[in-house]
């Protein structure tokens, strides 16, 4: 099998979400730092993670080097590790591995020996260089801001822990204004400027693909959103599956479940962009595992009428809505159903409204709620890495909201941190690459399920969580749903 050409586009609705979703806010110094302000490695004030200073020129500067990155432990820490750097002739990574939320940042992984490591690109004697590339500006201001939050946290926790091979990491946030021809700008200045890309998610990221490929750029994203980027021999998603490949443990628990509501389920999903093909091969996956599926529609972007699609949920005996798009989509529907009296046994959407927003705004309409996921909770107190996430979010944006890219674009940091790690003096552009190609089991310390990150193939566990007594919960059984994979035979 060609890998490369097997890849494909995330099963989820991100070329939807930055067309259309609204409410995300974002501050001013955020786009003066990702449109490329200088910032020179000088720590921000608690409370104050953008600040900046330092001279235009300095190295790493261009779209703002992370506090802390030439130096120790970043003050912030709350309770964390106070490591810092011996060097690195000895080993790949130096500091104790404490943190505020448990685990080590560097994975608990062998450090590589540091013998025969060389500067290059995006590699000096203090600092390795990793560029962020996300839409921060463009028709939906901070779509995917939480991808470049998440990088930045990361990097922060990390290099209060210790070094890779002596250097500390330097973070490079670039904008690419959902838009395709700003996504290949801004990834042309990720080969010149950095080593790798990390955390990166953009709505069209067809642009960079030609020129990250070319320059050997090891890209590793949060996730892939065109057949373009998908194709990318260099480039790699965390959250990562095939269009045509669906996993059928949710479906089938959620048969056993609701086996009356199953026999009739309605698929309503924004008409354009991913959503579509994505809505269409997971409704025939579905019908292939015994569901009936009665009501397959796609949604104009611009239609505010969602009243005629209830009626017809209501006229075919519609008992299961499963929808696909922006949270924001999502509350106009619930209330339509409201309006005119309709309410199905089973209500579920992918992972878009696990948010803190949608709950805010769907307010009494998101209870009983059911939502498809490979990512573990937020809420969940014992998964230590979570809780690690969400500790250095809000050190570096306080007040920030978690979400689905900002979580994966985490794990990308970590994966990126792990094989550097263990490189040691072995790192460099192609073997790092190398590296990511064996990648098949990677579940970021636990905070999602195991991803098929070298090959590209759809994960078979997954878990059916619920927003129920004013809190989301899971819903299934266990760790993971786990089971087979079914082809579709559409997208593939």
């Amino acid at each position: 099998m060609n890998v490369k050409r097997a890849r494909r586009t995330i099963g989820a609705v991100a070329v939807i979400l930055a067309l259309t979703a609204c409410g995300s806010r974002l501050e001013p110094e955020t786009v003066a730092e990702a449109n490329g302000g200088l910032a020179g490695g000088q720590a921000g004030a608690p409370g104050d993670p953008l600040a900046s200073g330092g001279a235009a020129g300095e190295p790493g500067a261009v779209g703002g080097e992370v506090p802390g990155a030439a130096g120790g432990a970043d003050p912030r820490s709350a309770g964390g590790g106070t490591g810092g750097s011996t060097g690195g002739s000895t080993g790949g990574a130096t500091g104790n591995g404490g943190s505020t939320g448990g685990g080590s940042a560097t994975g608990g992984v062998k450090a590589g020996s540091c013998a025969g490591f060389k500067n290059q690109t995006g590699i000096t004697d203090k600092t390795i260089t990793i560029a962020n590339i996300a839409d921060i500006s463009g028709p939906v201001p901070g779509i995917f801001e939480a991808s470049q939050q998440a990088a930045r946290a990361y990097v922060e926790y990390f290099n209060s822990q210790g070094t890779i091979c002596g250097r500390k990491l330097s973070l490079v946030n670039l904008d690419s204004r959902a838009d395709a021809g700003a996504d290949q700008s801004a990834t042309v200045k990720a080969c010149d400027q950095a080593f790798a890309g990390v955390g990166s998610m953009g709505a069209f990221d067809s642009g960079g693909a030609g020129p990250a490929e070319s320059c050997g750029l090891p890209d590793i994203r949060a996730a892939m959103t065109t057949p373009e980027r998908a194709d990318c021999a260099t480039c790699f998603g965390v959250y990562s599956v095939r269009t045509n490949l669906v996993a059928d443990s949710g479906p089938k628990w959620l048969k056993s479940r609701f086996p009356d509501a199953t026999k009739s389920v309605a698929m309503l999903y924004i008409n354009g962009g991913a959503a579509t093909i994505n809505a269409k091969s997971q409704s025939a996956a579905w019908a292939k595992m015994g569901w009936g599926m009665k009501y397959v529609q796609g949604i104009d972007v611009a239609e505010f009428n969602f009243a005629p699609y209830v009626q017809q949920l209501k006229d075919k005996g519609i008992k299961m809505v499963v929808y696909l798009g922006p949270y924001q989509n999502t509350v106009k529907l619930q209330q339509a159903m409201q309006q005119q009296g309709y309410k199905p046994d089973v209500f579920m959407q992918d992972p878009t409204i696990y948010d803190q927003r949608y709950v805010q705004q769907a307010g009494s309409l998101a209870e009983g709620v059911y939502v498809y996921s490979t990512t573990d909770l937020f809420e969940n107190k014992a998964n230590q890495e979570m809780q690690l996430y969400l500790s250095w979010l809000q050190q570096v944006k306080p007040g920030a909201i978690p979400n689905f890219y900002g979580l994966f674009a985490w794990s990308a940091a970590r994966l990126f941190v792990e094989k550097a790690v263990a490189l040691g003096g072995k790192l460099s552009r192609r073997t790092m690459v190398a590296e990511l190609r064996k990648v098949n089991n990677w579940t970021g310390n636990g905070i999602h399920t195991a991803m098929r990150v070298g090959t590209a193939e759809t994960p078979p566990c997954q878990m059916i969580i619920q927003y129920k007594g004013g809190r989301w919960q899971k819903a299934s059984p266990g760790a993971w749903l786990c089971g087979g994979i079914v082809n579709s035979g559409v997208g593939g």
